[in-house]
């Protein structure tokens, strides 16, 4: 499985993790969906690769928030994504965020969850963005969004 953010925080790229800033939800709700046994820190993103699954980004370029990506970026960015999936194969693309699928994918529609289509023959989820910037998606919800694509995967 590929999971797949916007794009890197100013904090996570001043890092070089993903999902770093300590609000971020991504890694305690990965953990409570039963992805991982414990709890993993941003720089232990090699343990998830060992797990099968990858990260990436839509758009390289950091910022202080996704919205100030242009159009053109994300469009860009799912061509990028493109030829990573190519390469590396993952049966799962989850895309963290739903806005920035809806513009990457021309999907100006499109709900969480397991999408009608596949991309590159993987098949696609769209779950909210863990980010704290999205507070008004609870934790909770986010985890059972993530236990839910995990049951699929299995």
């Amino acid at each position: 499985m590929l999971f797949c953010g916007i794009n890197p925080g100013l904090y996570s790229a001043a890092t070089g993790n993903h999902f770093a800033r300590p609000g971020n939800r991504f890694w305690p709700a990965l953990h409570a969906a039963g992805f991982t046994p414990r709890r993993l820190c941003p720089w232990e993103k090699d343990l998830l690769l060992r797990q099968g699954f990858g990260l990436t980004n839509l758009v390289a370029r950091a910022t202080a928030s996704a919205d100030e990506l242009a159009p053109a970026e994300l469009l860009a960015g799912r061509r990028r994504l493109a030829a990573k999936v190519r390469r590396h194969r993952p049966r799962i693309v989850a895309v963290l965020g739903i806005g920035a699928y809806r513009h990457a994918f021309a999907q100006p529609r499109a709900s969480l969850g397991e999408q009608p289509d596949r991309f590159e023959d993987a098949r696609v989820w769209v779950l909210p963005s863990p980010s704290g910037l999205n507070a008004s998606y609870q934790m909770a919800a986010l985890v059972s969004a993530l236990r839910e694509l995990r049951m699929a995967a299995s």
